[in-house]
């Protein structure tokens, strides 16, 4: 039962891995297409010509970093970075920042199903707390 549930996990992990890498990879085509709505709102942002293409490129390499198990680390670390820049970006704009965090939030989700020790620094946190709790009853 225990194999099952780990498989189910790994699969849906996998899953959200490759939607959240599609989902980047398309929004960097879509940069590098100059998409009129797309280049209109990054243009509003002050993101224009060069400055769009670079974004682009930067979307591209982190979704490939994330995609490469091998590599899943340092894209996990950059498209952090990447969409956490999004997110403050759009608040700076007084624009919803539910785009971007939902993305984030898939792929962390994604990386912990698929690989559990993803967040082995938390682990202890998690357990500390559960401790204090119980303690307090």
């Amino acid at each position: 039962m225990a194999t099952r549930n780990r498989s189910a996990r790994q699969r849906a992990g996998t899953v959200l891995i490759a939607l959240g890498g599609l989902v980047l990879l398309t929004s960097a085509a879509a940069k590098f297409a100059r998409v009129p709505q797309v280049a209109a709102e990054l243009g509003a942002f002050g993101f224009r010509g060069d400055k769009l293409t670079l974004i682009a490129i930067v979307e591209v390499l982190s979704a490939l970093l994330f995609l490469i198990p091998r590599t899943r680390s340092a894209g996990l670390l950059l498209v952090s970075a990447f969409l956490g820049g999004a997110v403050a970006t759009h608040l700076q704009h007084d624009q919803s920042v539910l785009q971007p965090a939902v993305v984030l939030g898939v792929m962390w989700l994604g990386a912990w199903l698929r690989h559990p020790e993803t967040l082995w620094s938390v682990a202890p946190l998690a357990h500390d707390a559960a401790a204090l709790a119980q303690e307090a009853v």
